[in-house]
């Protein structure tokens, strides 16, 4: 296992983390996590060197904490540092904050969280915890040791992010997500050393973009990769993309079999900052390009188009369509359609009045497209073709 540098901290983190999201399951029931596996797999990674466990509350329908307070008994937890992190989009008062911590180190059988997150920040559930007070009270919880640092993980725009780094210097770390495709999304390239610049750890998560970089390759990408001179697999050449950023401290994966365990200590193993080759690096940089040219919707997210007078989120609808076409998901594309885009912000409130038409820069025909994408997002478990 190769160890890297934690911001400021004295401390080595392993360079793969074991993200608890995605444990194997029973009956495909997020809620019933394979034990005697799961339990296997992450005593494994821990023997193999791992030594960063990232859990969060809401995980396996929030027993993911649960399972994990029992594999880390008979000295694992001793051997790692156990981060999770708050529901802030759960909490209604400031007793809120005392109380979901405390239900957090019951179920993970521990008396301290060494490394604790506000848990998917935006600017919204920023605005909710921190108007009630979330860092006066987390100032309160370092002092009588029930967590031992502080961060928090992040979905938003760059600005929200810088926003939130600089808004206390208790933070010691971050987590955003990040991939050689999700370079200029969220915080991005430019999150990353703003906050690594400021002293932060920055965690990585999604850095197979939920293995959507590795699963159902197209020919032309697969092509790409085959062309490399060092061969590795499609995920290991996402993974090492993104431990060759020396700014990155740990990369976090959510291994749901022991081959990805497996897989993922050796990769690890192999891994370090500014190890990948100009070529090489410009071969990841082809396939990005190649990945884009699946996009049949050249939409750029400049918002020209906004606000709708349907009220319609059209580059989110776009992104997802896209996303589909991309990668061949379809259970997460539906899943992000039906569950994530309000139902006020979806295509088919589209009325065709046309005044995108006349903003869009990139003379994208919306209204076709919108069409086009409600038919195939709406309608979970059909196939989508372009």
């Amino acid at each position: 296992m190769q160890y890297r540098t934690f911001g400021r901290l004295d401390w080595k983190p392993s360079a793969l983390g074991f993200g608890a999201m995605r444990l194997p399951t029973i009956d495909d029931d997020p809620a019933q996590i394979d034990e005697p596996e799961a339990t296997r797999m992450v005593r494994y990674a821990i023997d193999h060197g791992v030594n960063y466990v990232d859990t969060a509350y809401p995980y396996h329908r929030e027993t993911s904490e649960v399972f994990l307070g029992r594999a880390l008994q008979d000295g694992y937890r001793e051997r790692v540092k156990l981060a999770t992190k708050m529901p802030c989009w759960k909490v209604e008062k400031p007793e809120d904050f005392d109380r979901f911590l405390d239900e957090q180190l019951a179920k993970l059988q521990t008396d301290h969280i060494d490394f604790y997150l506000l848990h998917s920040l935006n600017a919204d559930t920023w605005a909710q915890v921190r108007d009630k007070g979330v860092l006066r009270w987390a100032e309160g919880a370092l002092t009588d040791g029930r967590i031992g640092y502080l961060g928090f993980s992040f979905h938003d725009k760059y600005e929200v992010f810088q926003e939130i780094v600089d808004a206390t210097d208790v933070w010691t770390f971050c987590q955003i997500q990040y991939n050689y495709m999700d370079v200029d999304y969220q915080a991005g390239t430019e999150g990353l050393q703003y906050a690594a610049g400021k002293g932060l750890a920055v965690v990585v998560m999604e850095p197979i973009r939920g293995g959507r970089l590795s699963k159902s390759v197209p020919p032309s990408i697969q092509a790409l990769w085959d062309s490399a001179q060092v061969r590795r697999t499609p995920a290991e050449w996402a993974l090492q993309w993104v431990w060759n950023h020396p700014e990155v401290s740990v990369v976090l994966s959510g291994m749901s079999t022991m081959g990805h365990v497996v897989e993922n200590v050796e990769s690890a193993s192999r891994s370090g900052p500014g190890i990948l080759t100009e070529q090489e690096l410009a071969l990841v940089s082809r396939v990005r390009e190649a990945y884009e040219a699946l996009c049949p919707i050249p939409c750029t997210d400049c918002q020209y188009c906004l606000p709708c007078p349907s009220g319609v989120n059209i580059p989110r609808v776009f992104d997802i369509y896209n996303d589909l076409m991309m990668y061949g998901d379809e259970n997460r594309a539906h899943a992000f359609y039906n569950s994530f885009v309000k139902e006020e912000e979806r295509a088919d409130l589209c009325i065709e009045c046309g005044e995108c038409l006349d903003k869009c820069p990139q003379m994208i025909e919306i209204p076709e497209w919108l069409a086009k994408a409600h038919g195939i997002l709406c309608q979970e478990g059909e196939s989508s073709t372009v």
